[in-house]
């Protein structure tokens, strides 16, 4: 029953737990949903509810002195939002993802999802973050359970053929440019480099550093003995024929491995000769004996007859 259970959670099937909760970490019905939300207590990543305002908020593509507003002037305004907070997020550790939900719906509007490279640091970003303001409004923060934004996303959106706009009930993530995504999360790739390009070699000691370069001499010496031993016998008449008439040649080869069934068969022959030679060395060891009691039983009826004369 529990592994059923936990096959089920987070899907439609679950009849207890909200599945919109558990893959976008929010969901339509709020708290008058007839399914529990259950807040995870430590998570990787942290909802910041409804703190994105698009300046087309009320009218999509209209400010709101009801003139239009260039596309432009939107995706600069969303990324300069976007680098702000990813600055101020960067001072609590490493960011593996930060998406902004594009969506229109009460309850996605806005949404801000942080997913830090480990729990502790997403910890420690809610933990500064509560209490505080930003744009003169409170930050709303908590632990989401969303870990995987693949299957939070909406796919459609994804290809331009979303037919329920912005009140879809799935993610329409807000996407901003190369050139901004290559300077924000570059930081991190360069940083992960250098730490694979330092070599622990020049933290060697003198004695290791030389110890090893005299060990390579040396095995640069045996590679070049070794192929020039192997080019002098390729170029023998005999390997270009693909046959050696030298009977050591079969002793040079490797010795083929014995299967499994033969090593106990042998094993088994060891400990029977084993054994029998104990075996022998104490029948030996009896006899041996046997035969020094006879010579000084014989000895000792030798000396009283010869008393009795």
């Amino acid at each position: 029953m529990a592994e059923h259970l936990a096959s089920i959670f987070g899907t439609e099937k679950d009849r207890v737990n909200c599945p919109f909760y558990f893959k976008i970490g929010a969901c339509r019905h709020g708290d008058r949903c007839s399914r529990l939300h259950t807040k995870p207590s430590i998570s990787p990543t942290i909802l910041l509810s409804n703190m994105y305002q698009r300046p087309d908020s009320i009218t999509p593509g209209v400010d709101a002195q009801g003139q239009p507003i260039d596309p432009r002037k939107i995706q600069e305004h969303f990324e300069d939002f976007y680098e702000d907070l990813f600055e101020e997020l960067n001072k609590y550790g490493e960011i593996e993802s930060l998406n902004i939900c594009d969506n229109l719906a009460d309850h996605m509007v806005g949404n801000v999802y942080v997913q830090f490279r480990e729990e502790e640091q997403a910890a420690n970003a809610l933990k500064n973050l509560t209490g505080r303001f930003y744009a003169g409004r409170p930050i709303i923060v908590d632990f989401s359970p969303v870990t995987d934004f693949r299957e939070a996303t909406c796919r459609q959106y994804e290809e331009n053929v979303c037919n329920r706009g912005g009140y879809c009930n799935f993610m329409h993530l807000k996407k901003i440019s190369r050139e901004l995504r290559r300077q924000l999360f570059g930081r991190y790739r360069r940083r992960h480099s250098r730490s694979r390009s330092r070599s622990p070699y020049r933290h060697r000691s003198h004695e290791e550093r030389s110890h090893r370069s005299h060990s390579r001499k040396y095995d640069e010496r045996d590679h070049y003995y070794e192929s020039r031993s192997r080019r002098n016998r390729s170029t023998s008449p005999e390997h270009r024929r693909g046959r050696s008439r030298s009977p050591g040649s079969r002793r040079d080869r490797s010795p083929v491995r014995d299967g499994s069934e033969e090593r106990r068969a042998r094993i088994e022959q060891w400990n029977r000769e084993k054994e029998q030679a104990e075996l022998a060395n104490r029948t030996n060891a009896d006899s041996n004996y046997k035969n020094e009691s006879n010579e000084n039983g014989s000895a000792q009826n030798q000396d009283q007859y010869y008393n009795q004369q």
